[in-house]
């Protein structure tokens, strides 16, 4: 899920938390204690019980209240990374001024709609739906990034993620059954990642700071956020449900900041393009968690059109292969 902004992500599947998804020459790459795969399953396996975190969280805390926790604990995680890294947060009054818009759409809002959505809806569902976000990227990209021309398969693939989302919601049936006002929330959270990406990428992209320093302070001012918001529309819990705030430490803690290290040391060492394939991997593990451990229903709509959903994803984030020059003597 993207988190930090994967920094909740690049424009497409999953970025590092800054959403600058950046490579290191592999000479410079430290070598590291665990290979690659063992990093990426781990990865797939926090950001898909995400959700189930988030569910169980809701049900002993107000939305806000699990938003800002997460956001807390992930901070404090990104801080410490940050401290044994001798890494400072970046300055300038404008540089701060695009860090808290990216927060708000990469963090605080996303965060807040998911948290909202799962009160009524399925924690399969909100997963399902969180895999949209490479569609919404595909479609904005190639209205906002003149670089990203559209091409018959991208296209094809937009069209074919968008039918495996009418799949997951049962189009045919009337939407009967389902919490329209709890989905649209999961669909608007989605949304807002690549929107925030798209930001990110005009304007911070380049500036020279890193992904951990731009990261730490994303988080940092998206806290600042829910730290003003919170206490207006919630009130203190009478007691400490202590399964539910748990859930918050957990996804604060490894959900969002310990996700973002991770991610940060896979598209430095593979590459963004490797590394955000973990976006495929998310819903398949939040489907299984909520029908596991939370009993939620299934119906064969789901797993369907979550399958058709992940195929137009793929498909949008394809590019066509150059021909490949012989060597010259």
């Amino acid at each position: 899920m993207s988190t930090v902004a994967p920094s909740s992500p690049p424009a497409t599947p999953a970025p590092a938390p800054s959403g600058i998804p950046t490579e290191t020459p592999a000479s410079a790459q430290p070598r590291r204690a665990l290979d690659w795969r063992v990093r990426f399953g781990v990865l797939s396996l926090i950001w898909g019980f995400s959700f189930l975190l988030i569910k169980v969280g809701t049900d002993g805390y107000a939305p806000f209240q699990v938003t800002l926790g997460r956001l807390a604990f992930g901070t404090a995680v990104l801080a410490v990374a940050m401290a044994v890294k001798r890494e400072r947060l970046p300055r300038g009054l404008r540089t701060w001024g695009h860090i808290a818009v990216a927060a708000l759409l990469l963090n605080s809002l996303p965060f807040s709609l998911f948290a909202f959505s799962e009160q009524t809806i399925p924690s399969t569902l909100a997963g399902i739906c969180n895999a949209t976000s490479p569609l919404w990227g595909m479609a904005l990209s190639l209205v906002a990034l003149s670089e990203d021309r559209p091409t018959r398969r991208r296209v094809a693939g937009l069209g074919i993620g968008f039918l495996g989302v009418l799949t997951v919601l049962g189009v045919w049936q009337g939407f009967h059954g389902l919490d329209l006002a709890g989905t649209a929330m999961a669909l608007l959270a989605s949304l807002s990642y690549p929107v925030g990406w798209i930001y990110l990428r005009r304007t911070l992209a380049g500036t020279g700071h890193s992904n951990l320093s731009l990261s730490g302070a994303q988080l940092l001012m998206a806290t600042v956020q829910l730290a003003v918001v919170t206490p207006v529309f919630t009130t203190l819990p009478a007691h400490l449900p202590v399964v539910p705030l748990l859930a918050i430490v957990a996804l604060g803690a490894l959900g969002t900041g310990l996700a973002f290290l991770i991610q940060y040391g896979l598209v430095a060492e593979v590459g963004p393009t490797t590394a955000q394939m973990v976006t495929y991997f998310i819903p398949v593990i939040a489907t299984a968690a909520g029908v596991a451990l939370l009993g939620e229903s299934l119906t064969w709509s789901t797993p369907i059109g979550a399958v058709i959903v992940l195929a137009g994803a793929a498909l949008t984030q394809s590019r066509a292969r150059t021909p490949r020059r012989s060597a010259q003597p």
